[in-house]
């Protein structure tokens, strides 16, 4: 169970991007955050896997609180927590190989991960995890050679070298287009279905919330306004989180693949 405490982030500037946002995610749960920009979803996932140090508040994780932990503890934390990003994070230059194979490097010797040694086992998982997304026939190309969509799926395989049990997708299609964006998440429902994955992944289109997400949780100005099922967020639940100007669009579910 991933637990959010009480969590506030203040930066330097003044901008209160999270303001005492508590909830609770079972194992499982394919749990989508929405807002508008700036409603802290990137921050709030960032502060789970400490890429951002949260002002106060706790993430308890398993039973293990995140936000204290450090070094070699908050190390192998992490190991058990994958993140896909919006764009992409990958090592342009390099071969799509090497990028998976970099989400391994929680698991190595640092002195080895600087000269690229991977075990056998290791290049056999990446290659495993590249079949799984549909791309082994890239492993060799260079990851600035291939598309948004191959991109992704590639920040996907990277992800699943660390065989976690928490993915944080931040906002994984914002840059796709509705078609490659369907394909993305199908990818992380099956990895929630199959696996037993625990997905929190970051949205701004309603009908890929309604359509993937078992639980949803609405940010508005850094703060927690909505808590439930995709069924129960009623145009009233929507203005709350975007605004009374805002109008909720009814789209149809997209034909099966």
């Amino acid at each position: 169970m991933l637990q959010i405490k009480n969590l506030t982030k203040v930066f330097p500037t003044g901008t209160v991007a999270l303001n005492n946002v508590s909830f609770e995610v079972h194992d499982g749960e394919y749990l989508a955050v929405i807002g508008l920009s700036g409603s802290g979803k990137s921050t709030l996932l960032r502060c789970i896997n400490r890429l951002i140090d949260p002002t106060s508040g706790e993430v308890i994780w398993n039973e293990h609180n995140i936000t204290s932990a450090s070094g070699a503890e908050l190390r192998r934390m992490r190991r058990q927590i994958g993140m896909i990003f919006q764009h992409f994070n990958l090592v342009k230059r390099s071969s799509v190989m090497t990028n998976v194979l970099s989400g391994r490097l929680g698991y190595v010797h640092p002195v080895w991960s600087l000269f690229g040694r991977f075990s056998a086992a290791d290049r056999q998982r990446a290659m495993a995890a590249l079949e799984r997304v549909g791309i082994a026939d890239k492993a060799d190309n260079r990851a600035d050679q291939l598309s948004g969509g191959q991109q992704q799926r590639v920040g996907i395989a990277r992800a699943l070298m660390q065989e976690p049990q928490l993915l944080l997708a931040d906002e994984p299609v914002a840059s796709l287009d509705p078609v490659l964006s369907h394909s993305i998440l199908r990818y992380l429902e099956l990895l929630n279905q199959q696996d037993g994955i625990t997905v929190l992944c970051s949205l701004h289109f309603l009908d890929l919330v309604h359509r993937y997400a078992t639980r949803v949780v609405g940010l508005k100005g850094g703060e927690l306004v909505f808590d439930g099922l995709p069924s129960e967020l009623t145009p009233e639940k929507f203005k709350e989180v975007y605004g009374e100007e805002a109008e909720m669009v009814q789209v149809a579910p997209p034909h099966a693949a």
